[in-house]
């Protein structure tokens, strides 16, 4: 195997035993296989779609396949080898493209051994060309961010014909021997599909659950059985508070399902209880202390210990042999009644070190923007004088205790705006309020970093100025794909001047590093000292 795609890959060049998520050789080779074929799908539905021929379930189904090889989401050899056969069956469905057509079009496995076998020819690897491989790589993962939130947007009922076009443009190019300017081209414009992505699952968010609130989340525990769910997927949060909300059991939130409970539409549900835990890397112990059934309804699993194994629960397209795993009707609907029944025998939850301090959430472009001529005012009036974005992922290599410290080091004139579970590092510090404005903005997940965005457009708009003119800086921690999206969707805006941390990605090559660092003054992280004074300029 050979494996790069996340912030801790070995020795920071890539996995080539195992992965540090867990993932082995076979896994691996199942997914580059996977997406080996879901090229070949992609290149026979572009040539039917120009037709007016085109499949329209192949979007959906590449998406979800690319969903499933991010870090930390399947572990399952079984679901992988199906979904292969089923992408084989999908693109052999389609009429061919001529005589001509490359390999991914027409290779067939025969076995188990025929998988693993190709596996050696169409990984990473297979492009040898070390650019050309850094390009290809970076496109790929933004591809998987792309997918991953487009699969959550689909699940509440929102699509866009558009988004999937891309997807299977961008998986068609790299069979392709293109110049170096126009893989360019198709990363900056894979940023510019996650900006339109990440604006689609907002709507979806917020129209099927309301505009999120500025809340208070309690992190104690109370004295029923508990159910503690953890991913991104709210339509499962919703079909599991409906059904236990007469059970007797209280649901706890987990990692980055925290922001669920900032939307009206849960705040009827007395029995969701708080938030237990804090960021994925910690579950082992985390889940141990909790006593009850855990469900998992995206990434980010740890392969789980036999202690706790036989509790955890996981649905969508998360997977992980020997588990039990809830699968949706073709309506979409889920039974959740063997967690539940589960629930009711266990023990409630344990008290975590630590807990008892609430956690603020909720700080979507909504709210901000509610309360944006006070914002403003704190700016005009130099009560606030910089805003740091620290948003992106956590991890567990000790290096990241870099962004506690730099939180703790920002000057009291300064406010964090943050999302994803990398707030997990300091949302818990009393960093107090500026004139009652939080000085931790939490807008929730990794994929509201685009309430970031709006936030920071409406200010450059009040103050008449450009988005790199605002006070605002970047600090952004990344680890997976959809960090990597993000950071795609960023350069597409024209924000410039960010700093990327704990380490840069393996995948980017010295040559496209130094594009990146011309066009966008793209930097790593160094010292705090020297990054506060770099990005907290004295005025």
């Amino acid at each position: 195997m050979f494996c790069y795609q996340c912030e801790e890959t070995v020795k920071g060049t890539g996995c080539t035993v195992k992965g540090v998520c867990g993932k082995e050789d076979e896994i691996a080779a199942y997914q580059d296989v996977l997406i080996y074929v879901c090229k070949g799908i992609s290149v026979r539905n572009l040539a039917a779609m120009e037709k007016g021929k085109g499949d329209p379930t192949v979007g959906l189904f590449i998406a979800d396949a690319l969903f499933s090889t991010l870090t930390n989401v399947n572990f399952d050899k079984a679901r992988f080898f199906d979904m292969i056969n089923h992408a084989v069956a999908l693109r052999d469905a389609l009429p061919a493209v001529g005589s001509a057509e490359p390999d991914a079009c027409t290779w067939k496995p025969r076995s188990d051994s025929d998988i693993l076998e190709k596996a050696k020819t169409v990984g990473i690897l297979a492009t040898t060309n070390e650019d050309v491989r850094s390009l290809r790589s970076t496109l790929i993962f933004g591809l998987k961010g792309i997918a991953a939130y487009y699969t959550h947007a689909a699940v509440l009922g929102k699509t866009d014909d558009s988004i999937t076009a891309f997807l299977q443009k961008g998986l068609a190019s790299t069979l392709n021997d293109l110049a170096v300017p126009d893989m360019i081209a198709l990363v900056m414009e894979c940023g510019e599909n996650g900006v339109q992505v990440l604006a689609l699952l907002d709507s979806a968010n917020t129209s099927t659950y309301g505009n999120p609130q500025i809340t208070s989340v309690k992190t104690t525990v109370g004295s029923r059985p508990g159910i503690l769910i953890t991913g991104h997927d709210l339509k499962d949060l919703e079909m599991l508070l409906e059904q236990s909300k007469d059970a007797g059991v209280d649901v706890y939130t987990h990692g980055e399902m925290l922001p669920a409970h900032a939307y009206p539409a849960f705040k009827k549900y007395t029995h969701l209880y708080g938030n237990y835990g804090s960021s994925w890397w910690h579950q082992k112990e985390e889940f141990e202390q909790f006593n009850g059934p855990v469900l998992f309804t995206t990434n980010c699993l740890v392969p789980p210990k036999d202690t706790y194994k036989d509790r955890v629960f996981t649905t969508g397209l998360v997977g992980f042999s020997d588990t039990k795993h809830i699968t949706a009707s073709k309506d979409g609907k889920k039974d959740f009644s063997p967690v539940i029944a589960y629930a009711k025998t266990c023990q409630p939850p344990k008290a975590l070190p630590g807990s008892g301090n609430d956690l603020i959430t909720g700080c979507a472009h909504g709210a901000v923007l509610a309360i944006a001529d006070k914002v403003v005012a704190a700016v005009k009036s130099g009560d606030i004088k910089q805003f740091i974005v620290m948003a992106g992922c956590d991890g567990r290599q000790k290096e990241r205790e870099y962004y506690t410290n730099f939180a703790q080091a920002l000057p009291k004139d300064t406010v964090i705006l943050t999302a994803g579970c990398a707030k997990y590092r300091y949302n818990s510090l009393d960093l107090g309020t500026i004139g009652g404005i939080p000085r931790v903005l939490d807008a929730g997940q990794c994929n509201d970093c685009y309430s970031l965005v709006v936030i920071a457009q409406a200010l450059a708009k009040a103050f008449g100025v450009g988005i790199n003119e605002l006070p605002v800086s970047y600090n952004i921690a990344w680890y997976e794909q959809k960090a990597v999206l993000v950071l795609l969707s960023l350069l597409s805006l024209g924000v410039k001047d960010i700093t990327l941390g704990p380490k840069l990605p393996a995948f980017v090559s010295p040559v496209v590093l130094d594009v990146l660092v011309k066009n966008f003054d793209l930097k790593p992280n160094t010292t705090v000292e020297a990054d506060l004074a770099r990005m907290v300029p004295v005025k």
